[in-house]
């Protein structure tokens, strides 16, 4: 994999993105919507239900291509971790992780599976798995192929809160051991601040950046204080919407 400051940046300008309701008029969910993300950065948007996060990612995955404006990627492999863990039931934890990156060795299989308390279940097929064992299987699987941009739409929702507490440090390990751009959708301002290097809130539909907030690093040394500040700045940006 390419050191992090061999990737180029994410891009994303998106003048106008509409979709039709079920009267067929017209909808607006997009507007005007930018935001860049450096090589190793990780973002978060954070908005509103409905407001088009979901969209916004679809868009970046290019899995839509029906809007105005336009996304760079960084040159190289896409990964994406959705909201249900998406797994092949009919295969085991180790086949579903190979099927996406079947170049995978041995080693690198086997420093994936450990941090992530999968080198038991290798074998187990995903009926086996509790949500917070798939959960980490897929994680697994995008780091698996290498990726250059990394794409989270909400994964850990539903989880319990030391549950996904959990995942979002393994999380948080596995970026700083493989440096990727990764993109976020939440609905956790915590979340966002625990994860993300940029914070970019979104307006109710149709969706636009109202401010993005810095957040110092390193991600482990967060003061409740801090914390407080960002949430703060984050319903600030919200209120003046």
């Amino acid at each position: 994999m390419s050191p992090a400051g061999d990737l180029g940046p994410l891009e994303v300008r998106i003048a106008r993105k509409s979709v039709t309701n079920a009267a067929g008029q017209p909808v607006e969910v997009l507007a005007h919507l930018a935001f860049r993300l450096a090589a190793g950065e990780v973002g978060a948007l954070i908005g509103p239900s409905g407001c088009g996060k979901s969209t916004c990612m679809r868009i970046v995955a290019g899995l839509d291509a029906r809007f105005e404006g336009a996304v760079a990627r960084p040159p190289g492999p896409l990964a994406m971790v959705f909201q249900e863990p998406r797994l092949l039931p009919w295969r085991s934890v180790e086949d579903n992780i190979r099927l996406a990156a079947p170049a995978v060795d041995e080693a690198e299989l086997a420093s994936l599976l450990k941090p992530l308390g999968l080198a038991e279940h290798r074998a187990h097929f995903p009926g086996e798995l509790s949500l917070g064992l798939a959960r980490r299987v897929a994680l697994a699987r995008a780091f698996a192929v290498r990726p250059a941009l990394l794409l989270l739409d909400e994964p850990f929702v539903s989880l319990d809160g030391p549950l996904a507490r959990a995942l979002e440090r393994e999380l948080v390990a596995l970026i700083g051991r493989r440096p990727v751009i990764t993109l976020l959708v939440t609905h956790d301002v915590g979340e966002a601040t625990r994860l993300a290097d940029r914070i970019f809130v979104l307006s109710p539909r149709p969706a636009t950046v109202l401010g993005e907030i810095r957040v110092e690093r390193p991600r482990e040394t967060i003061s409740p204080a801090e914390a407080r500040s960002i949430e703060d700045q984050v319903e600030a940006l919200r209120g003046a919407a």
